[in-house]
């Protein structure tokens, strides 16, 4: 299954990227060396995620990441930023690769994306205070030290928000939802041959059919105060009572 193929490829790349290495060279336990928090976001399309990830991110004075990993990955590959937008969060077979590369010569292959991928990704959750949206970062970083989000709602729900808040039509938010949907999910599947609808990926996964973005992230939060209460690292971002 071509899954199995790039589940190792996952593995050899979390292990010899250059924030790994200077770990081990300092003789600290990789997962160890994490101290500081870092949230991941996975959402539905129309889920409201981008809004609840960018609310949170704001309340806790984190980092929100999305568009970084983009532009950090146009830079170190040299690629325009619209080269790496067509490949980001999307799967591609053997062939579609190959005919690619012989006949593009600005296309990036996905050695080369995965591999600036998982180095981005693991250098933020490294840094902390960050919250990662999106391009399956819960299977990238140490699973124990962030908090792992899912927000999901259901369908019916989210073609109503597209319509409402992209202005589709019904026809179209439906085409919209699927094409975003398989696209996520194939894309986990073939890079870190994961299923993004399981429910033990997630430290949490809210359904916000009937919450708002702050109600949400202060669920999120909450969650984030627990899963971390006997660390001192995650007292420090504990509001104070009034």
């Amino acid at each position: 299954m071509q899954q199995n193929f790039y589940a190792p490829l996952i593995d050899k790349l979390f292990n010899f990227l250059d924030i790994k290495q200077k770990l081990f060279e300092e003789n600290l336990d990789a997962e160890d060396a994490f101290v500081n928090p870092f949230i991941t976001i996975a959402r539905e399309p129309g889920s409201g995620g981008a809004p609840i990830a960018k609310s949170l991110a704001k309340k806790l004075g984190f980092e929100y990441v999305d568009e970084q990993i983009i532009e950090e990955i146009a830079n170190s590959t040299q690629k325009r930023k619209a080269i790496v937008k067509q490949v980001d969060e999307k799967s591609r077979t053997h062939i579609e690769d190959i005919l690619h590369s012989v006949f593009n010569a600005e296309y990036m292959d996905e050695t080369t994306y995965v591999h600036e991928l998982v180095r981005i990704i693991l250098t933020y959750a490294y840094k902390g205070k960050t919250v990662i949206i999106g391009r399956g970062a819960n299977f990238i970083t140490p699973f124990a030290r962030g908090l792992h989000v899912n927000i999901t709602a259901p369908y019916s729900v989210r073609v109503q928000r597209a319509m409402d808040f992209e202005g589709h039509s019904n026809a179209k938010a439906k085409q919209v939802i699927a094409d975003v949907e398989k696209e996520r999910k194939d894309f986990v599947k073939q890079y870190f041959g994961k299923n993004i609808t399981k429910v033990n990926s997630y430290d949490l996964s809210i359904n916000t059919t009937y919450f708002g973005v702050q109600e949400a992230r202060d669920v999120i939060i909450e969650a984030l105060y627990r899963k971390f209460s006997k660390s001192l690292t995650y007292q420090q971002f504990k509001p104070k009572k009034k």
